[in-house]
């Protein structure tokens, strides 16, 4: 075995030993009876927490090269209670990879973010989840892109809304399937850590039913990520709007992304600032 994977091995070996010596008895739900030589779990019961043989959990530790999945990572990542970066550690040493992020427990956004969007002014600024779901905006983006207050969570859905909205085709005019492609491009790549999830399964079938060019285009598997670059849109009270898109992800909610439209020239911005004032 090269010597870079041995030391990786000896390093994970070390985490989950380290990991498993601060947790006692009582706080995984076991008992906690008896004097121990060390502190914390024993391999043994960390193995019984995980749903693993005592002897494969007991191999991890001692550094042997032995296969791993993510599922059973995330077994053991749960018995050894480990937080968001501990977890994400666990899997750059068993996997040299990232796992998929947590779904997240509720569909709100931290004030401070909504302040920040607020304070965009021209640039309309939007927030998204791991499914493309707008969970977020400022009114600038409800002036140009439309009123999200009065739309359904179907229909705030970014995907969605690309591929079954006149409204969306009639502000993109000639750069609709432009925008569509890089869109689905990106729900895709986002797919790629929830293949087979109902959810996403679901969604897939609706708007295969919904969408020719969705049923012709989601076989192609194009991914990508990241934000489209210049933007132009036809509004149809103020006419053309033309931004420089930039998208970075929310360091403490990562499954988040912050998404804003500058205004590229000074007619752009006047043209928002004419449509915020009515």
């Amino acid at each position: 075995m090269e010597s870079s994977r041995q030391q990786r091995l000896q390093e994970l070996a070390q985490f989950l030993r380290t990991r498993r010596a601060r947790i006692a008895p009582e706080q995984a739900g076991l008992p906690g009876g008896g004097r121990r030589r060390t502190p914390g779990l024993r391999r043994g019961e960390v193995a019984l927490l995980a749903g693993v043989s005592v002897d494969w959990y007991t191999w991890l530790e001692q550094a042997r090269d032995i296969q791993v999945s993510p599922q059973v990572l995330e077994s053991v990542a749960r018995a050894l209670q480990l937080d968001m970066n501990e977890r994400k550690h666990l899997f750059l040493l068993a996997l040299q990879q990232l796992p998929a992020d947590p779904a997240p427990t509720g569909s709100g956004i931290a004030p401070t973010l909504q302040r920040f969007l607020d304070l965009q002014g021209t640039s309309p600024a939007y927030v998204t989840d791991e499914r493309l779901h707008i969970v977020a905006w400022n009114e600038a983006a409800n002036k140009i892109y439309g009123d999200y207050e009065t739309l359904s969570p179907r229909e705030r859905n970014s995907v969605w809304r690309t591929f079954t909205s006149p409204a969306v085709r009639l502000l993109l005019r000639e750069h609709w399937e432009a925008h569509a492609r890089h869109r689905l491009a990106h729900f895709r790549a986002a797919y790629g850590k929830f293949a087979g999830d109902p959810w996403w399964m679901g969604f897939i079938a609706e708007l295969s039913e919904a969408s020719a060019e969705f049923r012709a285009w989601w076989p192609q598997h194009d991914v990508l990520s990241g934000p489209e670059g210049k933007k132009i849109n036809d509004h149809p009270a103020v006419g053309r709007l033309v931004f420089d898109q930039i998208s970075f992800l929310v360091s403490d909610a990562p499954h988040l992304t912050v998404t804003v439209n500058v205004p590229s020239n000074d007619d752009t911005a006047a043209k928002v600032r004419a449509l915020l004032a009515e």
